[in-house]
């Protein structure tokens, strides 16, 4: 038993409804001063085929459970959730660095609004029936069976019951994989299902690496959907390893999003919105990190910028005071420097930050905004995943589509204007999966969530996660001899 930020947390795995060991393990370390937090479980094939198994078995009985039985299990942990918001939030920010402030107000919050959405979702689930020559017609989601769910590291829990919480509402039973480098609430989520009185082996959790968990479960011929958030090149892999079973796919990847901000917008506004995008230190896959701004308030817009970024406070995430964390580990701030590094070698000018913070050292990487990088650049091109933003400037409506457009992604986009014709004639051009305008990051359940080219593929949300997580199912009868 480990104790993060004073709270109890199993290293173990969750497999069949009992805590796993395993003879190997590996260091879970907080970027919080990069100090280790805990000896977890290293799982391998043997763990994956163990998760698999118990859910496998637990999904008969699960599969015919109630969709009333499912939505009160379901809404049942979100109230173990509700009860333990301060516990969850303290040790995922201990794991991931994330602001304590944002896991208090709205993650965990967030985590039991997931559960408590797919439970009543479920309960009005349905489609009309309809006649065709007198024969009727009955559409129903059958559950498709044991779904592996792979997660990201940079909204743990809040992107993990994401996919649990419809894949279990909608009947299947679930194996975890946590990414590696913040594992810690999803352990404390399978104490809190047991608790709620999920069955054993509805839910499961491995721990470990990639390659050695990963890969044999998304290869695991008993695994009948997966969801995946993380990078295209390990969702290729995953779709590789898929393949030979058909398995179905749901993937949610990077992201080079723009923010197109135009003359006719109020400014601060726009500013206001290009600041947001630092949020969770850069660390959000459906970040604007692409400033376009019209030509013509260019100045005035970088003005009021950079007075607005230079407000934010950088520091220890367990500060309610803090604006902006740290990195989530050394090998990614790195990674992070070694793209402003670059771009600032092919031409780039640092308008804000561009390095990490000496006078906090650790993780933390400043604030940075980069101007003049040449059309095509990786700058402008790859995806950073850190606080990292980019300046471009654009003349015309079409060429600032192109701009927006010109990248192998497209999660998201954001557009700041003034001018709802411009609005409706922009926003039908852009390539993304959500588009956010004069305002940034509204999420609803209901709305259909994934992205287009290289940014995933696949919805979920709404209607949306049961079609991917069932069997839709049409039944038609011929009229019945009197």
């Amino acid at each position: 038993m480990a104790t993060v930020a004073g709270v109890a947390v199993e290293p173990g795995h969750w497999i069949g409804g009992e805590r796993v060991g395993a003879a190997d393990a590996f260091e879970d370390v907080s970027p919080i001063g990069e100090r280790p937090l805990a000896e977890i479980a290293r799982g391998g094939p043997d763990a994956v085929d163990a998760a698999v198994t118990a859910a496998r078995a637990a999904f008969p009985a699960w599969s015919r459970t109630s969709r009333e039985e499912r939505a009160r299990l379901l809404h049942a942990i979100a109230d173990g959730v509700d009860k333990r918001v301060e516990e969850l939030a303290q040790v995922e920010t201990a794991d991931n660095g994330a602001l304590i402030r944002s896991h208090r107000r709205g993650v965990m919050p967030r985590v039991a609004h997931n559960f408590r959405f797919f439970a009543d979702w479920l309960l009005k689930l349905g489609h009309e029936d309809f006649d065709t020559r007198g024969h009727a017609n009955h559409v129903s989601w059958d559950p498709a069976g044991v779904c592996a769910l792979i997660t990201p590291w940079n909204a743990p829990l809040m992107l993990a019951t994401w996919k649990i919480a419809p894949a279990l509402a909608a009947g299947n039973t679930v194996v975890l994989k946590p990414a590696e480098w913040t594992p810690l609430t999803a352990s404390l989520l399978a104490d809190i299902t047991a608790e709620a009185g999920l069955p054993d082996g509805v839910f499961n959790v491995v721990q470990g690496y990639g390659a050695e968990v990963g890969g044999p479960l998304t290869a695991h011929p008993d695994v009948k959907r997966i969801s995946f958030t993380g990078s295209v090149p390990t969702a290729k892999a995953i779709a590789a390893a898929a393949a030979p079973n058909l398995t179905p796919l749901s993937l949610e990847l990077g992201g080079k999003s723009p923010l197109l901000v135009f003359a006719d917008v109020d400014l601060d506004l726009a500013a206001d919105l290009a600041v947001e995008q630092y949020d969770n230190a850069g660390q959000v896959c459906l970040a604007a990190t692409r400033l376009l701004v019209e030509s013509s308030v260019v100045g005035e817009f970088t003005e009021r910028f950079l007075a607005k970024a230079a407000a934010l406070r950088q520091g220890d995430p367990r500060d309610e005071a803090t604006d902006i964390g740290p990195q989530i580990h050394r090998r990614h701030l790195e990674r992070i420097d070694g793209f402003v590094r670059r771009a600032k070698d092919a031409g780039a000018r640092a308008l804000l930050g561009g390095g990490p913070n000496e006078e906090l050292g650790g993780l933390y990487y400043r604030p940075t905004l980069l101007t003049g990088a040449p059309d095509g650049a990786e700058i402008l091109t790859e995806e950073v995943f850190g606080p990292v933003l980019t300046l471009q400037t654009f003349d015309s409506e079409e060429q600032a589509i192109a701009i927006a457009n010109g990248t192998r992604f497209g999660l998201a986009a954001t557009l700041a204007t003034g001018d709802p014709e411009r609005a409706r004639r922009v926003t039908a051009q852009l390539v993304a999966g959500t588009v956010w305008v004069n305002c940034f990051f509204v999420r609803d359940l209901r709305a259909p969530f994934g992205g287009a080219r290289e940014s995933g593929m696949g919805r979920e949300g709404g209607d949306w996660s049961f079609d991917f997580y069932c069997d839709v199912k049409n039944t038609v009868t011929a009229p019945w001899a009197r």
